[in-house]
């Protein structure tokens, strides 16, 4: 993407005189009000709001698009976004929330034309297999693949960006309560699809 160069040289050259200030006691939404301030300021809020939320956003890339270039564009627009953004309109809501969702925005671009596919390598999922991890991965994937968009991602935000029920309300476009029942259902779905399979393996050990 075009901007990617730009994203990096922003982070480049302003690298050095971020890192001389710490912001790291500071709260999202103070950091936020320092975008709309002097650049010294600017450079050293935007780096330590990057530091803070770059994982969470590149794994949350990666999980939806399941393409590492895919998910790296993303990545460094979603951000760009998020600058030009923040910086010149002030907005309500959590920094995460408004991250996730240009993120969101941006992966359902990207698979406008093909089907949504989620790794869950990383699913916390506890149930008494004698599964190798890869093995139970694929077939948690599997039964993923089941569910409904809306789900799968409930599932995703609260999973592994850790989202209160009421940011993922706001980002999928329904009530706390829905955003609840979809990870808590779709949890029990997950659990109903692998019975049989992990049933048959024990049986068989």
């Amino acid at each position: 993407m075009q901007g990617n160069k730009a994203f990096h040289i922003f982070l480049g050259t302003n690298k050095q005189a971020a890192m001389k200030k710490n912001l790291s006691s500071y709260s999202d939404r103070e950091l936020v009000e320092m975008l709309q301030g002097n650049k010294s300021l600017t450079e050293a809020a935007f780096t330590e709001l990057y530091d803070r939320y770059g994982l969470r956003i590149n794994a949350y890339c990666i999980s939806i698009l399941n393409n590492s270039e895919q998910a790296e564009d993303v990545f460094q627009e979603t951000f760009l976004k998020f600058y030009q953004k923040a910086s010149s309109d002030k907005f309500e809501g959590s920094v995460i929330g408004f991250l996730i969702t240009i993120a969101r925005n941006l992966c359902l671009n990207v698979k406008r034309d093909t089907k949504l596919t989620v790794p869950i390598e990383e699913f916390e999922f506890s149930l008494d297999s004698k599964y190798e991890d890869k093995e139970l991965a694929d077939l948690v994937m599997m039964a993923m693949d089941l569910l409904g968009g809306n789900q799968k991602e409930a599932i995703i935000l609260r999973i592994f960006n850790d989202l209160r029920y009421k940011e993922i309300g706001d980002i999928l476009g329904v009530t706390p309560a829905r955003a609840r029942y979809l990870v808590f259902n779709g949890r029990q779905k997950i659990k109903d699809i692998l019975y049989p399979y992990l049933k048959e393996i024990n049986n068989y050990f």
